[in-house]
Parts: structure tokens; sequence; C-alpha cells
């Protein structure tokens, strides 16, 4: 398995460094706090020692109240420094924390449609959360673990050695060999966490998918099926995680081992240093001091190299769809599509998905400006993709796409996506108001205009029947609305953005009879004067296209008018009339 853990460190800090100043002063005030909390023993030496030497209490008293005053100053002066180290952390991680999170919105909204359509949803949010958030861990971490550790590291071995080199040397020996096992073990266990972030990943992505599919797991029986599948789901995740904390569990234990042998070897050494007067009673107060130093440090040492690849181990899906290029992009130096006329060419499109399944055969077709065009064909003949290589979903294999005589690969997809409107077969609406989901298709459109769309699109009506009308939230994805009534907005969407190129995918197939009477004569004035792609089986929108291209495998077979199709001997297209039933084709 390849793991992007540098690439990750590498993500971090190209957004730290852009706060380099809060964090060379949140850095420094950590290193001064730690050495300042390290300086008192040694006044605790100082003061052991008096009070051991047999001096004068009178003339002592003194000196032991000036090293309890020296004492309070640098306690003082470490309060300060942790202080700023705190408040300059805020500033610090907060501020990165909120650009992890807007790099991932950012990239991962240029992802290609196939991508959302091969991601759970909720896998993919919980992704992106756990990055950010894995960053904190991290941060938290270096900043108030490994910083304090190396300061402590380092101070005390120099004075040990200072005291006698044997001591300094034993506590270094044993350091390094503190730190090397942590690290083999947490490299070791890497590997694990990675599994259980996946598998937490895919819990989230089953639990978000039955949740959507809620009516389907009532309707079909699927409730204990569904909770099986769930429970299988959750108990590997339960199998990886109770794996993990044992081992964190197994390495705490043989850690505490280390420690007590640390602590009875240099004690041992340091009697037989007092035994040839080497060492003071205050050196055991010092050596003490800074032993249990390192004991609370390096306790918790294990725990933090294991949170530490744990957040990266959190990181790494997401840092995994950062590093994945972004399938469709525009041309370096790519410019904005210019229409003038609106016509649209296919030339010789050869379209194969996932390079094994075949779709489009060298198509080859024009739709003349501000001709209306119908898209017939069985189910999978290929309809919906041609819709979707104008739109850029995919790219083709071969050949190429032209609007008024300009590759849409050559142009921004912006620009692209600006001069179509689309009306899909099931709209998607955000969860806020009416008014805004309309407006989304003109941004900087005026509520008078917002209604207007909407009364063309003949859901004026119903909007100001709701409760708080323009000002409703419609639910996520639009469930608080009916289908029709969810169409009916995203009609009123397409008539507000008023783009040149028009393209209605079943758009009309979740109206009753009598609202799609009403919308027709919208629809009616949604096309004129515009280029108009229909994919429809309801004859009442067939019927009015100027041209019928029948598709089937792929390839056009028929393209022509109503009347000249339903004639054709032996025709796709009036063998699909001929079955017709309740006002459907095919």
């Amino acid at each position: 398995m390849k793991y992007n853990t540098k690439l990750t460190y590498k993500i971090f800090w190209q957004h730290a460094r852009k706060y380099k100043v809060s964090g060379l002063v949140l850095f420094a005030s950590l290193i001064l706090a730690s050495v300042a909390n390290l300086l008192v023993p040694l006044l605790y030496k100082d003061f052991f020692d008096i009070l051991s030497s047999g001096g004068g209490v009178d003339g002592n008293v003194p000196r032991l109240m000036n090293i309890i005053l020296y004492i309070l100053l640098i306690y003082s002066g470490a309060w300060v420094f942790w202080r700023s180290a705190e408040f300059f952390n805020v500033h610090f991680q907060t501020r990165i924390m909120a650009d992890l999170a807007s790099t991932c919105f950012a990239y991962i909204h240029k992802h290609s449609f196939s991508f959302f359509q091969n991601n759970f949803v909720g896998s993919t949010v919980k992704k992106i959360n756990r990055f950010y958030r894995a960053f904190e861990q991290v941060a938290d971490a270096i900043t108030w673990e490994l910083t304090p550790i190396i300061v402590d590291v380092v101070w005390v071995s120099v004075i040990l050695f200072l005291k006698n080199p044997l001591l300094g040397a034993i506590s270094v020996v044993w350091v390094f060999f503190i730190i090397l096992v942590n690290y083999l073990f947490s490299i070791y266990k890497l590997k694990y966490d990675i599994k259980r972030s996946e598998q937490d990943s895919k819990v989230t992505g089953v639990l978000a998918d039955s949740v959507t599919n809620n009516v389907n797991i009532k309707l079909f029986c699927g409730y204990d099926r569904e909770r099986k599948y769930f429970g299988d789901e959750n108990n590997k995740l339960q199998e990886l995680r109770r794996f993990t904390w044992n081992l964190a569990s197994i390495f705490n234990a043989v850690q505490a081992i280390f420690m007590i042998g640390l602590e009875i070897g240099i004690m041992y050494f340091a009697v037989k240093l007092w035994q040839k007067g080497l060492v003071t009673i205050g050196d055991f107060v010092l050596i003490q001091s800074y032993i249990f130093a390192l004991f609370n440090r390096f306790w918790n040492f294990g725990k933090i190299i294991r949170r530490f690849y744990e957040g990266l181990g959190d990181a790494e899906e997401m840092t995994e769809v950062l590093n994945t290029p972004h399938e469709i992009v525009d041309k370096k130096g790519a410019k904005g599509l210019n229409v003038k006329n609106s016509e649209i060419e296919f030339v010789n499109a050869k379209f194969n998905y996932n390079e094994t399944r075949n779709i489009l055969s060298d198509l080859s077709f024009k739709i003349k400006s501000k001709e209306k065009v119908a898209l017939v064909g069985p189910s999978g003949a290929g309809k919906s993709t041609i819709v979707k290589l104008l739109l850029r979903m995919h790219d083709i294999t071969s050949g190429s796409v032209l609007i008024d005589g300009q590759k849409i690969s050559d142009v921004t997809q912006d620009s692209l996506w600006k001069n179509i409107s689309l009306v899909p077969q099931e709209p998607i609406l955000f969860h806020r108001s009416l008014m805004e989901n309309i407006r989304y298709g003109k941004p900087e459109a005026t509520d008078e205009e917002v209604i207007n769309a909407a009364k063309l699109a003949n859901c004026h009506n119903f909007i100001v029947g709701l409760s708080e009308g323009y000002n409703t939230f419609v639910g996520e994805r639009g469930i608080k609305l009916s289908g029709g009534e969810r169409q009916r907005v995203a009609i009123a969407r397409a008539i507000l953005r008023n783009a040149p190129i028009l393209v209605l995918d079943e758009a009309t197939s979740s109206l009753d009879s009598e609202s799609e009477m009403y919308i027709q004569d919208a629809l009616d004035k949604l096309m004129k004067d515009k280029t108009v792609i229909v994919i429809a089986h309801r004859l009442s929108t067939i019927m009015r296209m100027d041209r019928i291209i029948v598709i089937d495998e792929g390839k056009i077979i028929e393209d022509g008018k109503h009347r000249e199709l339903i004639e054709k001997e032996g025709g796709l297209y009036k063998r699909l009339w001929e079955v017709q039933a309740g006002g459907f084709v095919g």
C-alpha cells in the first residue's frame, strides 16, 4: 500500500508557512516557557543543598527567601510565555484549518462528474472534515508535546552531563532507545490506522446511502438487510479499532517497564556517586525532578506519536483525493466560448465508458442556429451521453464537439456552461430558500426577475401558497417539494438564466397532464430564439420539434421530421410511435 504521508506534510507546510510570523512567535514562546520550567529544579537543588549544609538558620533564611523569589519570578515568566503561546496558537491553527477546508472544497469541486458518481457524499464530506482536523491533531502534537520534549531532552542531558558524564550518557541512550521504539511501533501501526480510517469512511458512506434511500428501505422491506449490511461493515470497523487500541495498550505496558528501569538504574548510579562525594542531596532532588520531567513527557510520548500518525492516517484519504489529477481540465491558455449563432456540431464523435464499453461510434450531426431537435431512442441508446459530452461531463474518446465552430475542449468550462441551460430529469435543489434556488441561474437577478421567471414556469402560485413564500427552505436536495414542483423550479431557474443553448432532459417527465399543459407554454417561450436539444418521451414535446434524431446503440439511424419518420416503413421511430401509450413513446 502506498501512503501519501510526505504529501500530507507538504500540503500542511504550504498552508502553515503563510502564517510564519505567528508560528515563529508561537514556537519561541513554547521554548522559553519550557526552559523557564527547567530552571526551577536548579534553584531547588541550591535550596536543598542550603538546608542540608548544617549552617546557621538565621544566616540561611535570607538565601532561601531569595531562591523562593527567583522561583516566583521564573514561574511568572513561564506563565506569560505559555499564555503567549496559547494566544498565537489560536491565531495560527484556526486560520490554517480554515484554509485547508477551503482548499479541499475548491479542489474537490473541480473534479469531474464521474468522480461524484463514484464516491459517496457522506464519505467525501467526512474525508474533508477529517483532513483539516488532522492538521489540528498533528499540529497539537508538534506544538504542545514534541517541542517541549525536545527542549527537555536537550536541557536535561546537558545538565546531567555537566554533573556527571555517566548520568548524562544513561539519559541520552534511554531517550534515543525510547524514541526509536516509539517511531518503529508507530510506523507499524500506521497501516492499520489507515485501514481503520478507510473503513470508517465506508461505514459513513453506507449510513449516508441508507438514510438517502430510507423510502426504498421501507417500501421494499429492506430494513433487516440494510441493518445486517451496516452491522457487517460496522463490525469490521470495530475489529480494526479494537486491534489498534490493543496495540497501544501493549506498548504502554512495555514502555512502563523501560521507565522503571531508567529510574532504578540512574538512582543506583547516583547513590554510588554520592558515596564518593561527587553528588549532593540537592543533586538528588535535581536528578529526581528531571527524571520525573522526562517520565511525564515520554509517558505520553508514545500516545503523542500514535495520535500524530493517526492524524496522518485520517488525512490519508483526502490527501489521495488532492493528489488525484482532475479528469477534465481547461487547456492552458483556453479562451472563453464566443457564442453568436449557437450552432452545435458533433464530428466523428466516439466515446468509450471506462475505456471498455463503447457508447457512441463515429457520431456526426449538426444542429443549426435556433433549431429545436429531439433525441429519441430506446434506453441505453446514448441520448443522455450526447448531452453529457456537450456539457463536458465527460471528454470524448475521439472526434470533436463544436459550438459555432469552436471545439468545446479548447474553451474554458465555465464559459461553456454559461452558455447552456440544463433542465435535468431529476433536478436537485440546494437546501436554501426558493428565491435563492431560482436566482442561482442568474445571481445578479432582482426579486422581480425571479418572480417573473417563476410565473413563466408556472410555479409562482404554489410558492406564494407556502407558509414563508419565496423564503421557504426546500430541504436537502429539495425533498420538501414534490417531483413536479422541483421540476418547475428548475425550469424557472433556466428561464432566468436565458442561455442561448437549452437542453431539456426529460424536463416534463415529473409533471401531471394539467401541469404539463401550463408548463408547455412556458417552455415554448423559453425555447424561442434558442438552439434546443430535447430528450423526451412525451409526444407533446417531441412533436413540437423542428427535427427528430433517432439514436440506437450509439449511432444515428434516422433523422427527420415527425411526419417523415412515422411514414418510414420498418423504422425504429415508427415502431416506437406504434407502441405509444398514454402520451408516451418507447
